[in-house]
C-alpha cells in the first residue's frame, strides 16, 4: 500500500511534520480549494489524521482505510459512515491521563478557595485593606464522578490523594473497584459536594447532566466539567448559576466552542478554562507519537495499538 495521509486540520508541529517526512502527509486545510482538491486526489489517500472527520469527508475518500484520530474522545469523527465502511478509527489514550487529572483538580481547587479571585485582590491593592474572605476546601468532601473511565481513575485517585470520598456513576459496576457506584445520576447528585464530569461526549451523552441532575446537585454543590460542552446542559447551568441553584462551576469546556455564553462571563461563581486539559507539551507531543505511530503500524500491515473500531 502507497504511504500517503491526509491531515485535516491544524495538529501538532512535531506530529504533522513526522506525518509529511516519514508518510508523505498532505495538509487539506492548506488547499486553497480544499473541495477541489478531494475531487482530484481523493482516491490517493488510504488515511487520514486529525479530530474532525465527518461523513462528507470519509465519503470523498474512496480508499480511505485508517481515520487517526489526535485525542482520546473520537465525537467529532463520523463513526457510523466509518463502520459502514469498515475503516479502522484509532485515538490517543492513556498518554492523556495526568494531564487531564491534574487540571480537574486545578479547577477544584481554583473554584474552592477562589484563586482568580484571590490574584486579583492582591493584584488590584485590596490586601492592606482586610483579609481575603474564608473559603472552601476540598478535604472531607464528596466527589462524584460521572465516567469512571481512563481519566476518571486517575482524577478519583488524586482526590483521594486530597483526602475526598469518592463514588461514581457510569453505565455499569465496574469490579475490583472500591468506591460507591449509583446507576442513578440524579441520586449521584443529590448525594455529593462536587460532581465530575470526565465521560465521553457524544449522542449517547447528550444533556446527561440536564436540569434535574443540577438541581439534585443543590445550592451548596460544586460542577466541574472536564469532558464535552454537549455533556451538560449549558442553559440550565447558567441559570442555576445565576439563581444559587449550584453554588458554582469550573468549566474547561463548552457547547459551542470558542464562544462561551455572555453570562458565564458575568458570574463570579464560575472558573473558566479554554478546553486546555491536556494542553501541555508533554503530553501532546505523546498524543502526536500515538497518531503517527498507528498510522505507521497501519501501513506496515501490523495490529493497531489503540483502535476504537
Amino acid at each position: 500500500m502507497k504511504k500517503k495521509v491526509l491531515i485535516t486540520e491544524k495538529l501538532l508541529a512535531s506530529c504533522e511534520q513526522a506525518i509529511i517526512d516519514r508518510l508523505n502527509g498532505v495538509r487539506l486545510y492548506e488547499q486553497e480549494d480544499p473541495e477541489a482538491f478531494l475531487k482530484e486526489h481523493g482516491r490517493e489517500f488510504p488515511a487520514v489524521a486529525g479530530f474532525a472527520i465527518p461523513g462528507e469527508l470519509i465519503e470523498a475518500l474512496p480508499n480511505l482505510g485508517l481515520i487517526a484520530n489526535f485525542g482520546v474522545g473520537y465525537d467529532g469523527v463520523d463513526i457510523k459512515a466509518a463502520k459502514a465502511r469498515s475503516i479502522a478509527v484509532t485515538n490517543t489514550p492513556d498518554v492523556l491521563n495526568d494531564a487531564m487529572a491534574e487540571i480537574t483538580i486545578g479547577l477544584m481547587v481554583s473554584l474552592a478557595r477562589r484563586l482568580p479571585q484571590a490574584d486579583r485582590y492582591v493584584r488590584e491593592r485590596l490586601w492592606p485593606e482586610g483579609s481575603f474572605p474564608l473559603q472552601n476546601q476540598l478535604t472531607g468532601k464528596t466527589v462524584g464522578i460521572v465516567g469512571l473511565g481512563r481519566i476518571g481513575k486517575e482524577i478519583a485517585r488524586l482526590c483521594e490523594a486530597l483526602k475526598m470520598r469518592v463514588v461514581y456513576f457510569g453505565r455499569n459496576k465496574q469490579s475490583n473497584i472500591p468506591f460507591v457506584y449509583y446507576d442513578n445520576l440524579m441520586e449521584m447528585a443529590a448525594d455529593v459536594d462536587w460532581l465530575v464530569v470526565a465521560t465521553p461526549g457524544g449522542a449517547a451523552t447528550n444533556s446527561l447532566v440536564n436540569k434535574k441532575v443540577l438541581t439534585a446537585l443543590g445550592p451548596e454543590g460544586f460542577l466541574v466539567n472536564v469532558a464535552r460542552g454537549s455533556v451538560v446542559e449549558e442553559k440550565a447551568l447558567v441559570e442555576l448559576l445565576q439563581n444559587g441553584g449550584v453554588a458554582g462551576a469550573a468549566l474547561d469546556v463548552f457547547a459551542d466552542e470558542p464562544n462561551v455564553p455572555d453570562e458565564l462571563l458575568t458570574l463570579d461563581n464560575v472558573v473558566l478554562s479554554p478546553h486546555q486539559g491536556s494542553a501541555t507539551h508533554q503530553t501532546r507531543f505523546a498524543m502526536g507519537a500515538l497518531v503517527v505511530a498507528n498510522l505507521e503500524a497501519f501501513f506496515a500491515g501490523e495490529p493497531l495499538l489503540t483502535r476504537v473500531i
